[in-house]
C-alpha cells in the first residue's frame, strides 16, 4: 500500500522532467534549430563539434575554476564564520542574521549589485582611490582574469554565510562534555577542533560540499547579469553557453549537447564527492 503514494509524484516526475529530458537527448542527436519543423540525424556531430569549440572547452575550464574557488573557499570562509559567531560573544545573534542575509537576495539582484559596486566609475574604485590606492584600481569586470575572480568572489560573499549556517548547526551538535573533558586533558583550541569538533562536522561538511560543487556548476544568474559571459567569452560557463547558443544562436541541437555534457559532470562529480566524503569518519551519518 505504501508505494500506491509514490505514483502521483512518481507519473509527475516522468512528464515534467523524465520524459522531456529523453526527447532533449534525442534531439542533441539531430541538427534542430529550435524553430523550423524540420530537423536531420547528425549523430555525435554535436559532441564532436563541441570537442573542437574552443569557446566550449573554455568555458568548461571556467566552470571548474568557479566550482573549485567556490567550493574550497566558501566553506573555509563558512567555517571560519560559524566558529566565530559559536563563541560566546554578545553580538553573536546579530551577526548570524547579518552574515546570513545575502544568501536571502535574489542572485539577479546581486549581480545588479555587484556590477554597479565593481565598475570602473564604481564604489569600489572610489574607495580605492579615497584610501590612496589608486594603484589598485582596475575595470574589474572588463579584465577577463579579474572579472572570473570577481564572480567568484561574490559568490563567497552572497553564500558564505548559507554555509556558515549549516556549520553551525553541527557545531551546536557537539556535546560540551566532551569539549571540557578534551580541554581538562590539555588539549589545545586547534587540537580540540580537529580530534573532537571536525569528526562532529562531517555530515555538515558533506552536505555543503555538495551543494558549492553542485551551484558552481551550473553557476548562471551572477554571471549573466555581471559579465553575460564578456569580456569576449572570458567568463562563458558552461551555463551562459548553453543559453547563448539555445535561445541567441538559434543553435538549439548544440545547445542541448552542452546542457547534456553539464549534467554528466554534475552528476559524476557529486557522486565521486560523496563516496569519497562517505569514507571519511563520521562521513556516512
Amino acid at each position: 500500500m505504501p508505494w500506491w503514494f509514490v505514483v502521483p509524484a512518481a507519473v509527475f516526475y516522468v512528464f515534467a522532467v523524465a520524459w522531456p529530458s529523453l526527447q532533449g537527448a534525442a534531439l542533441s542527436l539531430t541538427d534542430w534549430d529550435g524553430l523550423s519543423q524540420e530537423r536531420s540525424f547528425v549523430g555525435l556531430a554535436q559532441f564532436e563539434r563541441l570537442i573542437a569549440d574552443s569557446a566550449a572547452t573554455g568555458a568548461i575550464w571556467n566552470t571548474l575554476f568557479i566550482a573549485v574557488g567556490i567550493t574550497v573557499l566558501q566553506n573555509l570562509v563558512g567555517l571560519l564564520l560559524a566558529l566565530g559567531v559559536h563563541s560566546k560573544i554578545k553580538s553573536r545573534n546579530v551577526l548570524r542574521v547579518a552574515l546570513f542575509a545575502p544568501a536571502v537576495i535574489t542572485p539577479v539582484a546581486v549581480g545588479y549589485l555587484w556590477q554597479f559596486l565593481l565598475a570602473p566609475q564604481g564604489a569600489v574604485n572610489d574607495l580605492l582611490g579615497a584610501l590612496g590606492l589608486g594603484f589598485l584600481q582596475r575595470s574589474w569586470l572588463g579584465d577577463g582574469d579579474l572579472a572570473l575572480v570577481a564572480i567568484v568572489v561574490v559568490i563567497i560573499w552572497q553564500f558564505a554565510g548559507y554555509s556558515m549556517v549549516i556549520f553551525l548547526a553541527g557545531l551546536q551538535g557537539v556535546p560540551e562534555e566532551i569539549l571540557e573533558a578534551s580541554h581538562l586533558d590539555g588539549a589545545g583550541a586547534f587540537r580540540r577542533f580537529w580530534s573532537v569538533v571536525r569528526p562532529e562536522l562531517a555530515p555538515a561538511l558533506t552536505i555543503n560540499l555538495m551543494l558549492s560543487v553542485i551551484g558552481g556548476l551550473k553557476l548562471f544568474d551572477q554571471v549573466w547579469v555581471m559579465t553575460g559571459g564578456g569580456p569576449g567569452n572570458a567568463t562563458d560557463t558552461m551555463s551562459t553557453l548553453i543559453y547563448k547558443n539555445a535561445f541567441q544562436f538559434n543553435d538549439f541541437a548544440y545547445g542541448i549537447a552542452m546542457a547534456l555534457v553539464l549534467t554528466a559532470f554534475v552528476a559524476v562529480l557529486s557522486s565521486a564527492q560523496y563516496l569519497g566524503l562517505r569514507r571519511q569518519p563520521g562521513g556516512s551519518s
